[in-house]
């Protein structure tokens, strides 16, 4: 990339020739997305990238270059919020499941163990599709050889849902940025936890996170899918609650003629028939369901205080 041998000869030694071209393909990601929750994830991948390599001072050319009008002062403010954390390191793909219709899990290694905590989102972009950032919820806890489980569902306008989902191959690089808080994180208490589609990965790596210290908690997770078929995950939560007294796990079908029923029905609802008043309730989902979890749960007893839902500014998507 022409612009990034520029970038690199205005300022020698500050930037690796990966980090120039990245940087450049954020920078007019930025300018070109119009998409609020892209240009969240965006800001925030700069912001980081700003402060860590100290390039604030040369906004201007830095913008020039790419060929990008990005206002100095949103970067500026971008990188006031950012911490020292970098602004993006390789992971490379160790393994592409494909457990139901335009479903991937993706088990990948960065080169540098990310530091997150479970209900945190990672901002994730492609080698196809440099510079286009979107939000993840690692599915698991950190694990001792820092590997990171990504649940990813392509819908057809998500380029990098797509690429994650149908043309990722062991080997093929990634690139995970800063992780950010959801407002998911875990709280003291008893869990109920609810899942739709793709929303089950922040919520199941809450549970093994409860698994890596119990602490006396028991904890109910609702899964709901529309038939058996797009429960995607269930033989890792079959052994989650084999493994562990405390987990009681409730899938919950809506479509399904097969299903018995008691297990016929929609998540939020199934959910309430096992709520308790001193449960910590977290909600993760498709937006809709997120709608009516924010609309109806405080209305039929759950306490706003504990009703936990993903900060719209840093969703996993999509669901």
């Amino acid at each position: 990339m022409r612009e990034a041998d520029e970038l690199r000869s205005a300022l020698p030694d500050r930037l690796a020739a990966h980090d120039a071209e990245l940087l450049i393909a954020t920078l007019r990601r930025l300018a070109t997305d119009p998409e609020p929750a892209a240009q969240a994830v965006t800001l925030t991948v700069l912001g980081h990238a700003f402060r860590r390599f100290a390039l604030l001072p040369h906004a201007k050319l830095i913008s020039a270059l790419a060929g990008a009008d990005v206002p100095v002062e949103l970067l500026r403010q971008a990188a006031g919020r950012a911490d020292d954390d970098p602004p993006w390191r390789p992971a490379q793909v160790l393994a592409r499941d494909i457990p139901g219709d335009h479903i991937a899990v993706l088990t990948v290694r960065p080169w540098r163990r990310l530091r997150y905590r479970p209900g945190q989102a990672v901002a994730v972009s492609t080698a196809r599709n440099p510079g286009r950032w979107r939000w993840y919820s690692p599915a698991n806890a950190p694990r001792p050889e820092g590997t990171v489980e990504l649940h990813v569902r392509a819908i057809p306008a998500g380029s990098v849902s797509v690429s994650l989902a149908h043309e990722m191959n062991p080997g093929d690089v990634v690139w995970l940025g800063p992780p950010r808080d959801t407002g998911q994180h875990l709280r003291d208490g008893d869990l109920l936890l609810v899942a739709g589609g793709t929303g089950l990965a922040p919520l199941r790596a809450l549970v093994e996170q409860v698994a890596a210290a119990p602490d006396g908690r028991r904890v109910t997770l609702v899964v709901g899918a529309r038939t058996f078929f797009d429960l995607y995950d269930p033989i890792v939560l079959d052994k989650l609650q084999c493994a562990h007294d405390w987990l009681t796990i409730v899938p919950v079908f809506s479509d399904d003629p097969e299903a018995h029923p008691t297990e016929q029905g929609d998540a939020l609802t199934t959910a309430l028939r096992h709520h308790q008043p001193h449960q910590q309730v977290y909600v993760c989902g498709p937006p809709a369901m997120l709608d009516d979890a924010r609309r109806w749960l405080p209305l039929a007893g759950v306490p706003v205080d504990r009703l936990h839902l993903p900060d719209p500014a840093a969703p996993q998507a999509p669901w």
